[in-house]
């Protein structure tokens, strides 16, 4: 059974808006009384929730509310949830940057924070400096850091200015050699928050091998916050999803992505729409949208499998029944084309109600939000087309299993191409 590294107990952080810890001597006093007193904070009972939607009427806010969860050696946890969701407090709480409200965190082992550019550097000491006295923070001996010394200059690729103060450092050499600093230096907790974007492409390729690395084959425990969901599925095993400081899932990534995709959506795409009854021979009476995950909007991840029913009325027998499905894009480009008379050479006759199933296993579209159109036709004309009855969104997926999403101004992808380099 693997050792716990992190234990949350009912963390909650609360901040006076426009203030500075607590405000006001009265506040204070108010809370010190009532500690004497055997009494619960009195402020704990008052406050919303950090929604940025809207404006709010209360003074305090909670940033965090009753997060609980525990953390497993060796894990990698994504933490993720829209701007404001409470991310980054999370961080700070667990670096001790600043002290929860209420609850208790239980932690085993040193705890290696990258919060922001610079988290940790004083400005005037030069980059070798900065790397003994984060390693002296982190309670290593002066011999230990030597050792790793090498390393951590190589991966930052700051070498030529590593006895310049970092002051004069541009903002991506800062992070590089702070990111190096965390990772390679002893500790058994890797804390990163999103700084990795102020590195270049290369850079954080080389930051997500690194922390994979220090995960899966040292063992060590790495929490990750990022809105780059390719490379959160690329690196975590486990997810925890946060909306306005409250913990909504804490569970597998593969089924936390999709939730958080739903958070954000706010066209309410569904996964089915009903059509009126009418006085007609035939006619669209449902049209159904699924996919592998459970959810009750239409949110996909690229690669996934996508199915669609379209369920038929009669109200007179038919012969040679025909459907048609497209897909198109939200600028009413279309993408794919599912036709029954191409695809099929059975004759559909019936003389009840019936409905079409169509499967896309490999769902090759690129993140955007796409369009379902469906018809029916029989030999003679078409019986009905019903336009853009139902929506979707494709979501940003690692599908090439590289923490890379592919990227452009295209419309489809290929997962099923194979490189090799083939020397002269």
């Amino acid at each position: 059974m693997k050792q716990l590294a992190i234990k949350a107990e009912n963390i909650s952080k609360q901040y006076r808006l426009g203030q500075i810890g607590t405000g006001t001597l009265s506040h204070d006093l108010n809370r010190f009384w009532n500690k004497l007193r055997g009494n619960e904070d009195p402020y704990l009972q008052i406050g919303e929730v950090n929604d940025r939607s809207i404006k709010g009427e209360s003074e305090y806010v909670w940033s965090l509310r009753d997060i609980n969860f525990e953390i497993e050696q060796g894990d990698a946890i994504g933490i993720i949830g829209r701007n404001g969701a409470g991310k980054s407090t999370l961080l700070k709480l667990l670096s001790k940057v600043t002290r929860p409200t209420s609850g208790s965190f239980k932690i085993n082992g040193r705890i290696a924070s990258l919060l922001e550019v610079g988290t940790g550097f004083n400005p005037e000491l030069t980059g070798r400096e900065n790397i003994y006295l984060n390693g002296a923070i982190l309670g290593m001996r002066s011999n230990e850091i030597t050792r790793k010394f090498d390393e951590i200059v190589a991966f930052s690729s700051v070498d030529r200015y590593i006895d310049t103060p970092v002051k004069r450092y541009s903002s991506g050499m800062y992070v590089r050699l702070a990111f190096a600093v965390a990772a390679h230096l002893e500790s058994e907790i890797l804390i990163v928050d999103e700084v990795l974007a102020v590195g270049d492409a290369e850079f954080q390729k080389k930051c997500l091998g690194k922390m994979g690395d220090v995960s899966k084959s040292e063992g060590r425990t790495v929490l990750f916050v990022s809105h780059n969901m390719a490379a959160v599925q690329y690196l975590c095993n486990k997810g925890l999803l946060l909306d306005k400081g409250k913990c909504v899932e804490y569970n597998s990534v593969a089924m936390l992505i999709g939730d958080y995709m739903n958070i954000f959506d706010n066209t309410n795409e569904k996964k089915f729409i009903d059509f009126e009854s009418k006085d007609a021979e035939c006619y669209v009476k449902r049209v159904e949208i699924d996919g592998s995950q459970a959810s009750e909007i239409s949110n996909f991840i690229m690669g996934d499998i996508i199915r669609i029913k379209v369920y038929v009325k009669l109200n007179f027998p038919y012969d040679d029944i025909k459907s048609s499905i497209i897909i198109s894009n939200n600028f009413g480009t279309n993408i794919i084309a599912i036709r029954s008379f191409e695809m099929s050479n059975n004759k559909f006759d019936s003389n009840k109600d019936f409905h079409f199933n169509v499967t896309i296993k490999d769902l090759k579209l690129m993140p955007g939000k796409y369009k379902i159109t469906v018809g029916l036709a029989n030999k003679q004309n078409t019986i009905e087309i019903k336009e853009n009855c139902l929506s979707f969104n494709i979501i940003e997926s690692d599908i090439y299993h590289t923490g890379k999403i592919p990227s452009g101004n295209y419309l489809l992808f290929s997962n099923d191409s194979k490189w090799e380099l083939v020397k002269e």
